[in-house]
């Protein structure tokens, strides 16, 4: 049947320039916390040289996702909610923006080798985490009153695209300027840290919590000056009561709304296939190939730059196409491609049909070759397919709870995001594969087109029918 649920808000007024440019910094304010500090930097010297293994740290860092994320999917939707019975998403920007800076600023006090400190430095972390994704929720809720509904795939990948840029140049910062190699103390550059940092405490590696955090406070600078927040609805108390009646009558919205819960199911499944098939792939190619951190380091600065390209283009092609053919196009390049890094051995290529001779120098031999090549073609689509699932979103909710279904968004992102991590584990350790477990990855990508797939209706942009 048609959905007749109100479209997005429109505003009465254009809104200036300096307001979309206000929303868009607010992706690369965001971004270092991801790309430094859970991703390339700080998260694998926490397991390599603060605790006492690699595999305790990794699993005592999973404790921390995992405990963050909980938090995260049980509030996500409550303060969603409230916020959309208040009206002001600012005031919780700033509140969340002010955890993220406290948590990752902590982060310095994780000195190499001592282990009293890692309760405090899992519990920044996670403090982090909750501060930054809260925080994004209410910021992606302003979106539907910055520009037309046929411009919402632009302002959306534009968003992305410069948070791919942000990432990009803080992990160049951190690789050329700070980060050190354990044997040499050196840089990427050849020098030692900056600012005189001791390579032997490895201060320039704990530097990316208190750069993330400086970063964020001064590029969020123009969004609390320049972007036009929700007036005030109704005090903060009974925004509260009215935002947890409006939970109570969660279930059955979405069950009058069977495309938009199928959607948030999708992406859930997808989301949780991609952000395990980033956490992997590092450790994958380490297994595979023995990349260490400088090979890692230029690896995903590549990624950055076609992850930026990606999500300008997939902007474009969400308003001509619909964010539905985005989403689609995008999982079947990541089905392609997993199948690809699978195919690839040390010494071999198409599962071992075709042997290759080794190689010398930086990605040397053929099949680090085509690695790095379908690591870029992923880099390349998540952009698009994480700012196509927004603007699904925002075509899809109702629009006097679009806070609360961002909030639901984001649930569905972080609610089963130890899923695929878990099942990669499982079946690695019971097949002794890394090929075995990465292969799961499949599956789950096959799963999010499925349920992206089963709807009638020709377009997004033209209506939503189930």
């Amino acid at each position: 049947m048609p959905d007749t649920s109100p479209s997005p808000p429109v505003p009465a007024l254009p809104v200036p320039r300096r307001a979309i440019f206000g929303w868009i910094l607010f992706d690369p304010a965001c971004q270092p916390y991801f790309t430094l500090i859970t991703t390339f930097i700080f998260a694998p010297y926490f397991a390599s040289a603060v605790a006492a293994t690699p595999v305790e740290g990794q699993a005592l860092w999973g404790f921390a996702t995992g405990a963050a994320g909980l938090v995260i999917a049980v509030c996500s939707p409550v303060l969603g909610a409230v916020a959309d019975a208040a009206g002001r998403r600012k005031p919780w920007i700033f509140a969340f923006g002010l955890m993220m800076m406290a948590g990752a600023a902590a982060l310095w006090f994780a000195e190499p080798g001592n282990t009293a400190r890692i309760p405090l430095v899992l519990a920044a972390f996670a403090i982090g985490t909750i501060g930054v994704e809260f925080a994004t929720v209410f910021n992606n809720a302003i979106m539907p009153a910055l520009v037309p509904k046929e411009r919402l795939g632009r302002l959306s990948g534009a968003g992305w695209a410069a948070g791919y840029f942000g990432g990009l140049v803080a992990l160049a910062l951190m690789l050329g300027f700070f980060a050190t190699q354990p044997d040499t103390g050196l840089t990427l550059l050849g020098r030692p840290p900056a600012f005189g940092l001791d390579a032997a405490a490895r201060e320039g590696d704990r530097f990316s919590g208190p750069l993330t955090a400086l970063w964020y406070a001064v590029l969020v600078i123009p969004m609390f000056l320049f972007v036009p927040d929700a007036p005030r609805a109704m005090p903060m108390g009974e925004a509260i009561r009215t935002g947890l009646g409006e939970i109570r009558r969660l279930i059955p919205r979405l069950k009058e709304r069977p495309v938009l819960a199928r959607f948030l199911l999708a992406n859930m499944v997808y989301t949780d296939a991609l952000v395990a098939l980033f956490a992997f792939g590092g450790i994958y190619a380490a297994g595979t190939f023995g990349w260490g951190s400088i090979e890692i380091g230029i690896f995903g600065i590549l990624l950055t730059l076609t992850g930026t390209a990606g999500a300008l283009a997939g902007g474009w092609i969400d308003d001509a196409l619909g964010p539905r053919t985005v989403i689609l196009g995008a999982l079947l390049v990541l089905l392609i491609a997993c199948v690809g890094l699978l195919s690839l051995d040390r010494g071999a290529v198409l599962f071992g049909l075709v042997p290759t001779a080794p190689g010398s120098g930086l990605f040397g031999s053929v099949p680090e070759k085509i690695y790095l090549g379908l690591g870029l073609l992923i880099g390349a689509v998540a952009g698009p397919l994480q700012a196509a699932s927004r603007t699904l979103l925002v075509r899809l909710a109702p629009a006097e709870n679009m806070a609360e279904c961002f909030g639901l968004f984001a649930l569905s992102g972080k609610i089963t995001s130890f899923a695929a991590p878990t099942c990669v584990a499982l079946v690695t350790a019971a097949t002794g594969s890394q090929k075995a477990g990465v292969a799961v990855l499949v599956a789950f990508f096959v799963l999010g087109a499925v349920l992206v797939r089963g709807r009638t209706g020709a377009h997004d942009a033209d209506a939503t029918q189930d």
